[in-house]
């Protein structure tokens, strides 16, 4: 008897699945849409290319394939179109909102600035706004040479005379955390000095990576009673973990009662002049979430620019050129003199557009009323993803897409016809990210004073090292060995 009806069991969930396919094809709201048939069956293809960590090449293909926008999943389009961000993120022509962060892909960060509501999205970033205004990027800048001071001076004690060829992922990562940390929390995490990841910084990079596999099994709504038992304890314990070191960590900036220009203390005085009434569990969470938004893109960034830089001579050529040209001596190299190297942010550029820190779909869900995206009437409930690698790569926006030229930032005729407005790495609206300004800054400075001090040269086993990057939510990125040649500075 139990036997038959086990049989019975797995017949009616095999003829489920089969009936949800055929109406997933056939009669779903977006089965005009174009895209792979057995990805609009079901989402299981989807899942395995979101766990691949080839998502970014595969959905370039699609589009190239079926154009500006492609059915990858049943309710998920992927666009890649020089208007999307604007459509869906940015302010809109007529006057709509723009799209709701995507539920389930934010379920794990509703109460951060990241997957926030609209409403409270305000509170947080009118509480942390202070923080990152030009005034405080002033009062801040000290601080940040600090730590760039720190990342050269250890950088020219590893380095042995260019002999030796460093981890530039794991030096940029130190420098990062550190100023990071420093901004938030009022402390460094000590990777510079110990030349290693405090074990919080390692406890990050696997929550980012564990989350990939956590919001992927999340989607399959029929068996959340099983999830629980879906996601491994290990997985839990790291979000558990996460969120105590956050309370701990500001708990101790609190004690310290100080004035210091970072972002707690832009967040406590908000809530102290009735700015905001961020509570304090939410300026923890807040906290914590800058930590990964404001280090590890940062770092990423620089990671890419200094791998592209040793793999194009004559673009790294022009660059130290205009860096060891424009100033007399490294004193010189500030916050605010990097500004005014203009090639240097075409490189960055470049780099973001070649190598994005935010390279996936992000997705956003349309209203139960639907809405017109590019011209076309989308269902309500759609999810709607927009992967920067594709859209930088895809060559209906830009010439060469695959090819590293800083000069199509620079008015180059030959790069006319590039559609520049696809280009958003902060995003657009009222979400684009807060911190644009001051990661700017950063780069360049760092770039700047590392272009100063060193000849850099790629060492042998990490050519094609942007290949070998895997996107499991953010970058999971192979060693990048440089070797650093000390200049004879005179």
């Amino acid at each position: 008897m139990l036997f038959t009806l086990s049989w019975k069991a797995i017949f009616m969930a095999i003829g489920y699945f089969l009936c949800n396919c055929v109406y997933n094809v056939f009669f779903h709201p977006l089965r005009h849409y174009p895209g792979p048939k057995l990805w609009a069956m079901t989402r299981i293809p989807y899942t395995r290319m979101f766990l691949s960590g080839k998502g970014h090449i595969q959905i370039l293909k699609f589009h190239k394939q079926y154009g500006p926008v492609v059915r990858i999943a049943p309710e998920f389009l992927s666009l890649s179109h020089e208007d999307a961000m604007r459509e869906t993120r940015g302010h809109r022509k007529d006057g709509k909102a723009p799209l709701e962060k995507e539920p389930i892909h934010h379920a794990d960060l509703q109460k951060t600035i990241f997957g926030a509501t609209r409403e409270d999205h305000i509170r947080y970033r009118r509480a942390v706004a202070h923080g990152f205004s030009a005034k405080a990027m002033q009062d801040q800048q000290s601080l940040i040479q600090t730590y760039a001071s720190a990342l050269i001076r250890r950088l020219h004690e590893q380095c042995d005379g260019g002999f030796k060829a460093l981890d530039m992922v794991k030096w940029f990562n130190y420098a990062t955390f550190d100023v990071i940390g420093d901004l938030s929390f009022g402390e460094p995490f000590g990777c510079l000095e110990n030349s290693n990841y405090h074990p919080w910084v390692a406890l990050i990079f696997d929550v980012v990576k564990d989350l990939t596999w956590r919001l992927s099994m999340k989607r399959y709504t029929h068996f959340a009673p099983l999830l629980k038992y879906l996601i491994p304890k290990k997985v839990t314990n790291k979000f558990e973990e996460h969120s105590r070191l956050s309370q701990a960590k500001v708990k101790k900036r609190l004690s310290m009662r100080s004035d210091r220009p970072d972002f707690i203390g832009s967040m406590i005085n908000a809530r102290a002049k009735s700015e905001s009434n961020i509570s304090l569990s939410e300026i923890e969470t807040v906290a914590a979430q800058l930590i990964i938004a404001g280090s590890e893109t940062t770092a990423t960034t620089l990671s890419a620019t200094t791998y592209y830089l040793s793999r194009h001579p004559s673009v790294l050529a022009t660059l130290c050129a205009e860096v060891r040209s424009s100033f007399s001596n490294e004193e010189e190299i500030t916050l605010v003199s990097v500004q005014n190297l203009r090639y240097m942010l075409a490189v960055l550029d470049e780099s973001m557009r070649m190598y994005p820190a935010t390279p996936g779909g992000q997705p956003r869900q349309v209203g139960e009323e639907g809405d017109m995206v590019l011209g076309q009437y989308v269902p309500g409930g759609t999810k709607i993803e927009i992967w920067h690698w594709a859209l930088y790569h895809n060559p209906s926006c830009f010439t060469k897409p695959d090819e590293f030229v800083p000069e199509r930032w620079l008015d180059d005729p030959q790069f006319a016809a590039d559609k520049k407005d696809a280009f958003q790495p902060f995003s657009v609206g009222p979400r684009s990210c807060i911190g644009r300004n001051l990661a700017y800054a950063e780069m360049r400075l760092i770039i700047a004073r590392l272009i100063w001090n060193f000849d850099i040269q790629l060492a042998e086993g990490s050519e094609n090292w942007d290949q070998r990057s895997n996107v499991l939510l953010l970058w999971e990125k192979p060693g990048l060995y440089i070797y650093l040649k000390p200049r004879e500075i005179t």
